[in-house]
C-alpha cells in the first residue's frame, strides 16, 4: 500500500523483485481518492480490498508512510484473511480509537501551502536538497513526481477510525531513518518484530532488491509466528 501522497510506482520495483521470488503481489492505486467529497478514507479502504479480490488465500498487508494509518480498516474489512502486517517506514496507528493523518502541529505548515484548498505535490513541499536524496537518479525522480497527486488539504485534516483487534495477528516494522525511528520504538514496545535498513524515506525506490529481501524475510518471520507455512 503506497502513501496516497505519492503513487503506486513507488512500490513497483519491490513488487517485481518479490514476484520473481514467487510471491503474489498486488499494488492498489490510491490515485484520485480525493476526487469527490470527504471522507476520503473509505475510497482508500475499498481500493485496497478490491485489489485482493475474492482470493481466499491469507494476505500480508505491507504499507508505506501514511498508508499505515489505513491498515486497521483494511484488516477489519478482510476479516480473518490478513495473516500479518509488515509496516515499512510507516505511520503507526493506535490499537484502537482513531488516527489523525498528520499531527496537529504539522497542519499550519500544510495550510500555508494550500491554494483554494489544494496542496502542491508532496515532493514540492520540501527544499531541493531534501528531495534530491530520496531518488536514485533524475529520471526516476521525474517519473515518480509526475505521478504524485495534488491532494486536498482536507485529506490531511481527516481522522481515520481504528477498529480494535487489528494488531492481534503478527506484525513487523521495517524502518529506514528519522522520523520513523520513533514509531519503530513504539512497535517494539508492542512486541512487534522490528528491523532497521538504513536509507531515506523512499529507500524502496533506491534499492528495491534489498527492501524486497528484507520484507520477504519479515513476512517469513511473521508467518512462522502465526504458525503458517512460508509459501502461503
Amino acid at each position: 500500500m503506497h502513501s496516497p501522497s505519492v503513487g503506486p510506482s513507488t512500490w513497483e520495483g519491490v513488487a517485481d523483485h518479490l514476484r520473481d521470488e514467487g510471491v503474489d503481489v498486488r499494488v492498489p492505486s490510491f490515485l484520485g481518492v480525493c476526487d469527490g467529497p470527504a471522507p476520503y478514507w473509505p475510497r482508500i479502504i475499498q481500493r485496497a480490498v478490491d485489489a485482493v479480490g475474492n482470493d481466499p488465500r491469507p494476505v500480508v498487508i505491507v504499507p508505506h508512510s501514511n498508508a499505515g494509518l489505513f491498515v486497521p480498516l483494511v484488516v477489519d474489512r478482510l476479516g480473518e484473511r490478513p495473516a500479518a502486517c509488515v509496516f515499512v517506514d510507516a505511520s503507526l496507528p493506535p490499537a484502537e480509537g482513531e488516527s489523525a493523518v498528520v499531527p496537529a502541529e504539522f497542519l499550519p505548515f500544510l495550510r500555508a501551502k494550500a491554494v483554494d484548498g489544494i496542496l502542491p505535490r508532496w515532493s514540492d513541499w520540501w527544499e531541493e536538497e531534501e528531495v534530491a536524496s530520496l531518488y536514485p537518479d533524475q529520471e526516476t525522480r521525474s517519473t515518480l513526481a509526475a505521478e504524485e497527486p495534488r491532494l486536498s488539504l482536507a485529506y490531511y485534516e481527516q481522522t481515520i477510525p481504528v477498529p480494535g483487534g487489528w494488531d492481534r495477528r503478527p506484525c513487523a516494522y521495517l524502518w529506514f531513518g528519522p522520523p520513523y525511528d520513533e514509531p519503530a520504538v513504539q512497535a517494539g514496545q508492542r512486541g512487534w518484530i522490528v528491523e532497521h535498513l538504513g536509507g531515506a524515506h523512499l529507500h524502496m525506490v533506491i534499492d528495491p532488491a534489498a527492501v524486497a529481501d528484507r520484507i520477504g524475510r519479515l513476512i517469513e518471520r511473521c508467518l512462522a509466528a502465526a504458525k503458517m507455512p512460508p509459501s502461503t
